[in-house]
């Protein structure tokens, strides 16, 4: 019997219609209403929306303040409460403006989202090789990878959400450039096959995936466990890794997206030595757009043996 495919179905459900979901319907009637709106008039109402965020918040934020502080030792509270506040406006700014990937056309995505640095691209094209693009968690992430794949193959990879009709929304978003959206459980084995027939995807190496094979290495003014596995799968599918940034401009509203230079293999041999040299690309990324990262997630979850969370109360 053959295997099925690890990637999301996107196709629509009748079950996705139950009472249950009415709500999640609801607010994502809303997105699109505002994918639909032109930023000029979405962006005030996002800043102004922004404000009530705090208020009900109040976990994801003590978590984005717990990280800030240990990324930035120099940083006094009131500049970290700046950047906190900074940060929630960016994450409702980019979230009421997710419903354009899906209702706008690829002409208004290739005008909402400049693109630099794409030789890098070629050049790995003319070497005949595809590319793993390195890139954290950051806001407008969904952004970057539909951009690219007006330009090359893409597939990516995610992790389901809980909510059916969200998981469909959300992965029909991602897959609407063409490529497939993997779940986690297709593993390396999924992507290093799509490498092979020419398909690039986002790497993401700034998630806390526990201790086990994990390299503790440093990471901006503390110290990481990172995954090093990037390195290894480049080599198997022939790939080059490219680091990416983006970030939103509130001046011209657009997406500001840069493809870097490629990491050198050599800085990628050895587990110790590709933990380095992704979180050096990590660090760029992030420092390029400090405000637009994901300081709510718990990145620093995993800590060297004796070290307490940093997320305790």
């Amino acid at each position: 019997m053959a295997r099925q495919p690890k990637y999301f179905d996107r196709s629509f459900k009748l079950a996705l219609l139950h009472p249950k979901f009415w709500l999640t319907w609801l607010a994502i009637g809303l997105l699109v209403v505002f994918g639909i709106m032109p930023a000029w008039l979405r962006d005030p109402i996002a800043r102004l929306l922004a404000k009530c965020v705090a208020p009900i918040a109040k976990k994801p934020i003590r978590i984005a303040r717990a990280n800030l502080t240990a990324c930035f030792p120099e940083k006094s509270a009131d500049e970290i409460d700046a950047l906190v506040r900074d940060n929630v406006q960016n994450f409702v700014l980019v979230l009421l403006s997710q419903g354009e990937l899906l209702v706008r056309s690829k002409e208004n995505l290739r005008h909402r989202v400049t693109l630099e640095g794409f030789e890098h691209v070629k050049a790995a094209q003319a070497a005949g090789q595809p590319v793993v693009f390195i890139m954290p968690h950051v806001w407008p992430i969904d952004y970057a990878g539909l951009r690219l794949n007006l330009e090359l193959p893409m597939v990516t990879m995610a992790k389901a959400h809980k909510n059916d009709l969200f998981n469909w929304f959300s992965n029909r978003v991602r897959s609407s450039g063409g490529g497939n959206v993997y779940m986690r459980e297709a593993g390396i084995r999924a992507l290093l096959a799509e490498l092979k027939q020419n398909n690039s995807f986002f790497y993401l190496p700034d998630e806390d995936l526990g201790p086990e094979q994990s390299v503790f290495t440093p990471f901006l003014g503390t110290v990481k466990a990172t995954l090093p596995v990037v390195g290894r799968l480049a080599q198997a599918g022939n790939a080059q890794v490219l680091p990416v940034k983006i970030g939103y401009n509130q001046q011209s509203r657009q997406f500001e997206l840069t493809v870097m230079p490629a990491i050198n293999p050599e800085d990628m041999v050895g587990k110790e030595n590709e933990a380095l040299a992704l979180n050096k690309a990590v660090e760029q990324v992030i420092l390029a757009y400090p405000e637009q990262y994901m300081w709510f997630l718990r990145l620093l979850k995993t800590r060297p043996e004796g070290e307490p969370s940093i997320y305790k109360k």
